[in-house]
């Protein structure tokens, strides 16, 4: 019996290749770089104030672009190419069509599609950096400091813990989707560099209003739904365990919004749609180095947690804690990104169940994985405290690792230009530092009495000519009209 014809290999479809891994990997890819841009760009763009709203989607958007460049130059084999040291690959370009079409290190599918695939959990991780600094930082500083910490930063991380020959991936730490590589990294490192790079002026740090919620929704709803790729695409294959990641996710991340939501409502007062916002964020950042290796009752728990502790980090603690006050911090990235990632690798540790983390990696030894809480239920005490100890030794080395490497980027760049933008351009944002607005309103008396400009009345929908007409232009009636194209 011969198999149909497009199922047979050829050169362009090798015999090793399975075409539906290969379709979801690249489907999974293009998820997370949906919650990059448009997402990560449509919130920070929307929850600053509107003068900066320019300056914060940019510094996101070239972050996207320019790790890219950077990961198929060198970035992709330091972080997941051959060993160089116990903690690093060697530099090499990922860009050779020989290479790029032989099959990936893990996984039935081409090296092509792990170079993206990795490659836009990278950019992820800088645009995730950029939440602590918006608002002051030099874009030509931010210029230099996306390639300098991509290269002596994120590369160390990705390959101590994800690839097979770092040295945290062969001692057993479990990081299903990135809550060590990519929300702990960029916590630490974004709340260091706004260290560095100073607070923004008094007058923004005491008014801070979004700009849109709505649009903020929008954007955050990107995100939510990005992360079925993010989780669901970690396994490598279209598989069982892939499903329960992607449910595990958004059952943890409707948990956790629920709580915070919950939280809000009886110790602030209000149910906030910016604290409901946060609180999504925490539960998939919680859930996600655990979403495939950990049952689903276990993920209700962890929402439970990431949307209570955080919740009281932020909204308790930080006025409590002077250094918390001191460090500003506009998306509150320690809390949401540094904790939560933290918190979501010690519950790892606690609810990783061995037949999950089997199927996750498919490994000879695959019962050195287990959580505490099996260990303690199936007599393997020892086994279960190790595993315990390895993730929050893993906790650790990433703390230590940002905590120093972002200070000393951030110090050898204030050689070359200054962290910090200038006092004009604190003041007035984006005009100044680009050139363009991301906003433009009818003020009173822009228009003279000869400008042909045609406005609809949205009361009554019928158009009115300025010339005629020039009151439905003023300040008072503008929220009744709408500019006709």
């Amino acid at each position: 019996m011969e198999f149909p014809a497009n199922l047979k290999p050829d050169e362009a479809s090798p015999e090793w290749m399975n075409k539906a891994d290969n379709a979801w990997q690249l489907t999974a890819a293009t998820l997370v770089g949906i919650q990059s841009i448009p997402g990560l760009v449509i919130i920070y763009g929307s929850m600053v104030k509107k003068k900066w709203a320019v300056n914060s989607a940019f510094m996101a958007f070239y972050a996207f672009a320019a790790v890219m460049v950077c990961w198929v130059g060198w970035g992709y084999r330091m972080s997941f190419g051959e060993k160089a040291v116990f903690f690093l690959g060697k530099p090499a370009v990922a860009l050779d069509e020989k290479y790029l079409l032989g099959q990936a290190f893990l996984g039935l599918f081409p090296t092509a599609t792990m170079v993206f695939f990795q490659g836009v959990f990278a950019g992820l991780t800088l645009i995730l950096i950029a939440g602590g600094l918006l608002g002051r930082m030099n874009f030509r500083a931010w210029i230099l400091f996306v390639p300098l910490w991509l290269t002596l930063s994120y590369t160390v991380t990705a390959f101590s813990i994800w690839c097979p020959d770092g040295w945290l991936s062969k001692l057993g730490v479990i990081d299903y989707s990135g809550g060590y590589v990519i929300h702990l990294s960029s916590g630490v490192a974004g709340f260091t560099a706004a260290y560095w790079v100073g607070p923004r002026t008094d007058k923004d740090r005491e008014s801070f209003p979004p700009n849109n919620i709505i649009l903020m929704l929008a954007g955050a709803g990107l995100l939510w739904m990005g992360w079925t790729g993010f989780n669901g695409g970690d396994p490598y294959v279209a598989s069982v365990d892939a499903s329960l990641a992607v449910l595990n996710t958004h059952v943890c991340a409707s948990t956790s919004l629920i709580t915070w939501v919950i939280l809000d409502t009886f110790f602030i007062g209000k149910p906030s749609v910016i604290g409901s916002v946060q609180g999504m964020i925490t539960g998939l950042v919680c859930i996600t180095p655990a979403a495939g290796v950990v049952q689903g009752w276990a993920s209700i728990l962890m929402g439970l947690l990431s949307g209570s502790i955080p919740w009281y980090t932020m909204m308790v603690l930080h006025k409590k804690v002077k250094l918390l006050r001191d460090i500003d911090d506009p998306m509150a990235v320690l809390h949401t990104h540094a904790l939560a990632g933290a918190l979501g690798g010690i519950l790892t540790g606690f609810f990783a169940v061995p037949k999950l983390c089997r199927l996750f990696y498919m490994v000879p030894d695959w019962d050195k994985y287990i959580g505490l809480a099996y260990g303690l239920q199936t007599g393997r005490i020892s086994a279960g405290f190790k595993q315990m100890g390895i993730q929050l030794g893993g906790i650790v080395f990433v703390i230590c690792l940002n905590v120093v490497m972002t200070s000393i980027i951030c110090l050898l760049i204030r050689l070359v230009v200054p962290l910090r933008l200038e006092r004009d351009e604190l003041v007035i944002g984006d005009g100044a530092i680009h050139g363009e607005e991301g906003f433009w309103f009818v003020e009173e008396g822009q228009f003279s009495n000869n400008t042909n400009v045609t406005f609809e009345n949205s009361k009554t929908n019928t158009v009115y000519d300025v010339e005629d007409y020039s009151s439905t232009a003023s300040r008072g009636s503008i929220r009744e009209i709408q500019m006709v194209v």
